[in-house]
């Protein structure tokens, strides 16, 4: 069965860092594009980066590029995000899900079940 958890989250001050983790099963990672998303309060899910298995392009959103990077560990069958630079703004419920394609998902259906990171001082 496919299963996608997510964990890394936690409360950090503004500028500070954090390395979101998402570990795969009932798949081989490394097989399959992938992809995290984010869900701010009183906002619609909007995908932050992802990660293309058939290219091994990488994608990010305008708002955290340059801040964020996705990498993945084939070994472990773990993706991971790491936030630097983060903002309040980048407050939200995080998720990594993928639909089982080669190329980065735009509407998934396995999907994790998210962790949350606040940026408060």
């Amino acid at each position: 069965q496919v299963q996608l958890v997510e964990s890394g989250g936690g409360l950090v001050q503004p500028g500070g860092s954090l390395r979101l983790s998402c570990a795969a099963s009932g798949f081989t990672l490394r097989n399959y594009a992938i992809g995290w998303f984010r869900q701010a309060p009183g906002k619609e899910r909007e995908g932050v980066s992802c990660f293309s298995s058939n290219t091994g392009r990488t994608y990010y959103a305008d708002s955290v590029k340059g801040r964020f990077t996705i990498s993945r560990d084939n070994a472990k069958n773990t993706v991971y995000l790491q936030m630097n630079s983060l903002k309040p703004e980048d407050t939200a419920v995080y998720y990594c899900a993928t639909d089982l394609g080669s190329s980065c998902p735009v509407r998934p259906n396995y999907w994790g079940q998210g962790t949350q990171v606040t940026v408060s001082s």
